[in-house]
């Protein structure tokens, strides 16, 4: 895992992870010989990740108990190491360990970097690898694609320029959820460009088929909103509005209209069923075929319920100084 040619740009790739099982070693697997080293960060993983890891001469880094575990935390330890072991990065790739690296992708995101001194992080395409074994994978390889070009955030498959990370103080270890937004929102602040290339960069592994699993998937997300939004408040104002306003205020009114009026309840019920459809009409303009798009709107309208639970939770945290902890779905 050792780049040979001196004049090109040296890159290292911080690998995250926990229990993973065969995902772990199909990421590992599609790691490119261009990568000059590799970090695997573990958080106290029960299965046999570790030495995977080693087996392929990977460095790895067993995370404490010292703190809560986050991948925030996760990739901080990874990209510390790298650069504690001596090596003299340009870029570094971060990915998930429940990820695998699209062939070429590397090569390319590093040539964009390359090309541009004002880019600081690229990200490409993210595919689910079984879109089909359930609703719940559907909805992710379909929340994964998303138009390339400048972009404001990205998820946390990224390339990352090790000058903008060491500008900004890489990530913030006690951010749960939407870490990588976080990230991002603080790189553009200090001045450089995010951009997602017209590329396959990752296929993904949700193995998401249960609804508890999507369900505590929103709640996570949910805290997310809270506590990026808390940190920067103009980012995910929209998110926390319509959470507040559809998995909240309108609940709480359709009850009480059953001891008041029937009619604000069947009022409530009438907005709830506009938004469906305007979601369902949005989904195909984004060409989802209408049964994909009736089906998966409902998920996203019952999103914001569990939305808001992550929403309290971090705010009850908040309030009691407690530890922000992971929230984990599988």
């Amino acid at each position: 895992m050792r780049q040979d040619d001196t004049t090109a740009p040296r890159i290292g790739l911080v690998l995250i992870g926990r229990n993973e099982g065969e995902r772990l070693i199909r990421c590992l697997a599609s790691v490119p010989d261009s990568v000059a080293a590799v970090v695997y960060v573990d958080s106290s993983s029960s299965d046999d990740s570790v030495n995977e890891a080693r087996k392929v001469g990977a460095h790895v880094v067993e995370l404490d108990l010292s703190k809560p575990f986050t991948a925030a935390r996760a990739r901080n330890a990874g990209y510390d190491h790298l650069k504690n072991a001596g090596q003299d990065l340009d870029f570094v790739q971060f990915i998930d360990g429940d990820c695998a690296i699209v062939e070429g992708w590397v090569a390319i995101a590093a040539a964009a970097l390359e090309s541009d001194a004002s880019l600081g992080v690229v990200t490409g395409w993210r595919a689910e690898i079984y879109p089909d074994a359930s609703v719940y994978n559907a909805m992710c390889d379909f929340e994964w694609h998303r138009p390339a070009g400048s972009i404001q955030t990205c998820g946390g498959d990224m390339m990352v320029r090790t000058e903008a990370f060491d500008g900004i103080g890489g990530f913030d270890d006690t951010v749960i959820a939407a870490e990588d937004d976080e990230l991002c929102v603080r790189i553009r602040k200090a001045g450089w460009k995010i951009e997602r290339l017209p590329q396959n960069m990752t296929r993904h592994d949700a193995a998401m088929d249960r609804f508890s699993q999507w369900w505590q998937r929103a709640v996570r997300t949910g805290h997310g909103f809270a506590q990026v939004g808390a940190l920067h408040p103009e980012y995910f104002t929209r998110e926390r509005k319509r959470a507040w306003i559809y998995g909240a205020l309108l609940p709480i009114a359709a009850f009480a209209g059953l001891f008041i009026s029937l009619w604000i309840t069947l009022a409530v019920l009438a907005i709830f069923v506009l938004s469906y459809i305007r979601t369902v009409q949005g989904l195909m303009r984004d060409n989802l075929p209408f049964g994909s798009a009736a089906k998966q709107a409902v998920f996203l309208t019952l999103s914001k319920v569990p939305n808001v639970i992550g929403m309290l939770t971090y705010l009850w945290r908040r309030k009691r100084a407690a530890p922000m902890k992971i929230i984990e779905y599988k």
